[in-house]
């Protein structure tokens, strides 16, 4: 059985999709031809749009391209393999650095959102992930379904006609609530003087969004434009080949096959039996064998209560686990370090005999006078660490997993923590339906569990919480704490991101970091994206403007 709608396209549009992309009908296909500017264009606008990469590219790009030059070109076919050279350096010497001279643009679709967090795991990659908080889930594909994975050992069961049933009424009652929440929304926000329809349309349709996507089970398909190294590529296949879900392993071997007609002498090593297929199948042994020890030893934390957590101890959580205590004196003499000739250890000293207000000025000094959030100091803010346990629902994680400059690991995702009900769902008078359908979720969770341990997760919705720690330095601190505390932000993890920075300040101590961090916004707004589309309407009619002016 093949788990995914196929696209289908005109005579014309294959002739000239054909020249830019490696397959015309598989969900994972890798972008040639094209400009580096074009293609990162077209991944930006991905991560906003419901449409397929190719039919974005075929709708919004090919008009304003000269394509007269690719006319002979088919990418379909692949490329000419004579890389002797490359073939030589890599693969008979072993050296690895040659891999990531060469990059490829990968348009990864309908993967599940258990999937698409098992695509984001590398650090050294760039990723746009397809946004629940600007497309509705209400629209269905080209076969008349809903838009969830459907894996096909499941549907094989005498389980599956129960999974897609469930599934169905689940994205039924999403579609519901839809348009009742933003009909509600529209009065208890009702358009603002000097605000267009088109702008309080997008914010109010936001907010819905936001408000409903807790309904939405990770079993729900997402587009993932992936950029990466050949060598990137090879570290993230090696995991997905030996990864416990069949649908990653599955999919690792499409996007093997489209890597290899790009950049194939980078990925000859993946499914040798001696290199690759070893190495994935030593990833999988170890993780097997802990798995085996940890249940063992800790029985009694290994099992997963099918029954939500109700009341304070199921509330979602930050909590700081470890941290420096000397942490911030540490950066502080990490900044003077480099501008003295004595050691370190010396530096850190000499910083200790301080007064508070002459570490401030240094620390100050070093901050500089930020005036956006992206000025950010230099690497001395990586002397310290902090490492939290979060619990939050699903759909925070989803958003805060994607920072890769720390180190983030999760529990499996199921129903035992419970769920979260947004204040606009209870507000809007529709929190029974709410509920119910998440009811229906953990039941459907609960039953396919011992039949499918991995597969399981897929019908679980993002309203429910998970388990993960993230580690990180205060320079990425700084970073994730300030950008997702933003007032345009998701309330989920805005909150998380708060909790964070006050933690840092208060339980850790490091008060004067705590101040650099000076962009984390406690603000509050009742349509989040409101102030976001006036900005980008502003731009619009500018750029309309400068079109203007600059005719002849």
């Amino acid at each position: 059985m093949f788990p995914y709608a196929v696209e289908t396209f005109s005579a014309d549009e294959e002739d000239i999709l054909r020249r830019y992309v490696t397959n015309l009908d598989l969900p994972v296909f890798a972008l040639v031809n094209l400009p580096e500017v074009v293609k990162g264009a077209l991944f930006a606008r991905y991560s906003r749009s419901p449409k397929s990469l190719r039919r974005l590219f075929l709708d919004e790009f090919v008009g304003e391209l000269d394509i007269s030059g690719d006319a002979s070109v088919d990418a379909t076919v692949g490329v000419e393999r004579a890389e002797q050279l490359y073939e030589k350096v890599f693969f008979e010497y072993g050296d690895d650095s040659v891999a990531q001279l060469g990059g490829v643009h990968l348009a990864c679709e309908q993967a599940s959102n258990v999937l698409t967090k098992v695509l984001e795991w590398g650090r050294l990659m760039a990723y746009l992930e397809q946004s629940t908080r600007y497309i509705g889930y209400d629209n269905r594909l080209s076969t008349g379904h809903y838009r969830f994975y459907r894996d096909p050992a499941l549907l094989e069961s005498s389980l599956g006609a129960r999974y897609v049933g469930d599934m169905d009424r689940m994205f039924d009652t999403y579609a519901e609530l839809l348009v009742e929440v933003q009909a509600w929304l529209t009065k208890r926000h009702p358009r603002q003087t000097g605000d267009s329809d088109f702008v309080h349309r997008q914010a109010v349709r936001a907010k819905a969004l936001d408000s409903l996507r807790g309904l939405l089970p990770a079993g729900s398909l997402s587009n993932v434009g992936i950029y990466g190294t050949g060598q990137s590529y090879e570290m993230l296949l090696l995991r997905m080949r030996s990864h416990p879900l069949p649908e990653a392993r599955r999919y690792a071997d499409m996007m093997l096959d489209e890597l290899r007609k790009v950049i194939p002498s980078f990925l000859q090593r993946v499914d040798r039996a001696e290199r690759g297929v070893a190495w994935s199948a030593y990833l999988e042994k170890t993780r097997t064998d802990t798995g085996r020890l940890v249940e063992a030893f800790f029985p009694d934390l290994c099992v997963d209560d099918d029954d939500p957590i109700a009341g304070p101890s199921g509330a979602p959580s930050v909590t700081l686990v470890d941290f420096d205590p000397d942490g911030e004196e540490k950066v502080i003499a990490a900044i003077c370090a480099p501008l003295t000739s004595r050691p370190e250890e010396e530096v850190i000293r000499r910083v200790g005999l301080l007064g508070v207000e002459d570490r401030r000025s240094l620390l100050r000094s070093y901050v500089g006078d930020r005036t956006n959030r992206r000025h950010r100091p230099g690497r001395a803010f990586e002397r310290t660490d902090y490492r939290f346990d979060v619990v939050s629902d699903y759909g925070a994680f989803r958003d805060l997993q994607r920072h890769r400059m720390l180190t983030i690991d999760w529990q499996p995702l199921g129903s035992s923590l419970g769920y979260d009900i947004p204040e606009t769902v209870e507000e809007a008078g529709v929190a029974v339906r709410y509920a119910a359908s998440l009811e229906r979720s953990r039941d459907l969770y609960a039953a396919l569990a011992p039949v499918f341990p991995h597969e399981s997760a897929y019908a679980v919705a993002l309203a429910y919480r998970i388990r993960y720690s993230m580690q990180m330095n205060a320079r990425e601190a700084m970073h994730l704490t300030e950008l997702r505390s933003g007032s345009q932000g998701h309330p989920s993890y805005r909150w998380v991101a708060q909790e964070m920075h006050r933690l840092i300040a208060e339980q850790a101590g490091h008060r004067l970091l705590a101040e650099a961090m000076s962009y984390v916004d406690y603000g509050g707004q009742d349509l989040e994206r409101l102030e976001s589309e006036r900005r980008a309407e502003e731009k619009r009619a500018g750029q309309a403007a400068d079109n203007i002016t600059s005719r002849p």
